[in-house]
């Protein structure tokens, strides 16, 4: 006997529909679950990363997130340091140069501690450069009045003279009985252009720190830069700041011959004056008293200053030569003289009148002024100017 199952349609339409539906619920949630453990994944990896950046961070940079205030000076740390290791930088590559240079000029290879004593002595005289560069600048300062003035040449040589006008001395080496009226300082000085020049180029000083010099002879150098020459252009450099015309020539005229040199002077100033007439003519020397070389005659003006005596030589026709116009040169050094014996009482010797001319018969107010001696230094000498400059200016006005 057989069993039969009668299977109903509407049976197997429910069953066909239950399991769609369980399949289709298993799928989404397989869907679900999935799309969490990606989630989880993404958001696993992102604390990773976060945590690694977190540890990778100085100390330093945390606190610049969490303190702006810090972060500021942080970064004003950092820009100085960097400038820091730029100048540095820099130092190193200029030692760098220096060593090449140095080497290359001496054609060997120099230890390291050659090179660093070399480059050492290059800063040195760097900075002796700025402390010479200090002490010209207050060099350049204009003179000042009312100061204490007092002579304090060392070894002094005795000062002699036998004419004397007011405050003016006079060393009368000539013939002439010099009266009231040839000594009266009446002149009127209308063409104030000042013409300077030195017969004498050569003359130098006592070597010193502050202007040192290889000598070409006794208290004589070829380099202008250290002799009376750069005493005139220093005069010449005064006189301008009170607004005066000066014209300095620095031809050599003592050289390479010595011989001949007023000849060769008179020609320079006779051409001059073609193109530039005027009245004051001053040829600028040294004392060349020889026989004591450490001869330094000196005047203190202030507390600091330290000027080299100057002196007036004006030359006369007691020799024979032409000279109509000696006396007028002799009345305006007295001028000056008694100006600066006002001033700067000490600051002028007493003035030589000679038999010799000179060359001052060239100008209505002619003359030599030596400045300092063999003993002074240049940086003395240079000092005088400032306060001859001054003193020319009053009595030019």
């Amino acid at each position: 006997m057989f069993n039969v199952t009668v299977l109903k349609l509407k049976d197997i339409k429910k069953y066909f529909i239950s399991t769609i539906i369980f399949i289709l619920l298993i799928i989404c949630l397989t869907k679900v679950f999935s799309q969490i453990k990606k989630n989880n994944e993404k958001l696993k990896q992102e604390v990773e990363h976060k945590v690694d950046n977190i540890a990778s961070q100085s100390f330093k940079e945390c606190l610049d997130r969490t303190m702006p205030v810090i972060a500021s000076v942080n970064e004003e740390y950092n820009t100085i340091a960097k400038e820091d290791d730029i100048n540095q930088e820099k130092k190193n590559i200029l030692q760098e140069i220096l060593k090449n240079q140095i080497s290359s000029i001496k054609g060997v290879e120099m230890s390291e501690n050659e090179q660093t004593e070399i480059i050492e002595q290059e800063i040195a005289e760097s900075n002796g450069q700025e402390e010479k560069s200090t002490e010209d600048n207050n060099q350049n300062q204009m003179a000042q009045t009312g100061l204490k003035t007092e002579i304090v040449t060392n070894n002094p040589i005795a000062e002699s003279f036998n004419v004397q006008y007011g405050s003016v001395k006079i060393k009368n080496q000539t013939s002439y009985n010099l009266t009231q009226e040839m000594l009266t300082p009446d002149v009127t000085i209308e063409n104030k252009r000042v013409m300077l020049f030195h017969t004498h180029s050569c003359e130098s000083y006592t070597s010193s720190d502050a202007y040192p010099y290889t000598p070409t002879g006794t208290f004589r150098t070829t380099d202008l830069n250290y002799t009376v020459t750069r005493v005139g252009e220093e005069l010449a450099n005064r006189l301008k700041e009170y607004n005066y015309e000066v014209v300095h020539d620095t031809s050599y005229h003592d050289y390479p011959a010595y011989n001949g040199s007023y000849t060769r002077s008179l020609a320079t100033v006779e051409n001059l004056l073609k193109t530039y007439p005027t009245d004051i003519i001053m040829d600028v020397h040294r004392d060349a008293i020889g026989s004591r070389s450490d001869y330094a005659p000196a005047v203190k003006i202030g507390d600091t200053d330290v000027a080299a005596q100057i002196m007036f030589v004006i030359g006369t026709n007691d020799g024979g030569l032409w000279h109509p116009n000696w006396n007028q040169n002799l009345k305006f050094a007295i001028k000056i003289q008694e100006k600066a014996e006002e001033l700067y009482p000490g600051l002028f010797k007493p003035i030589m009148l000679t038999d010799s001319r000179y060359n001052q018969h060239t100008g209505k107010y002619a003359s030599i002024i030596e400045v300092g001696a063999t003993g002074n230094t240049l940086e003395q000498c240079l000092t005088s100017m400032k306060y001859l400059a001054k003193v020319m200016s009053e009595v030019m006005k």
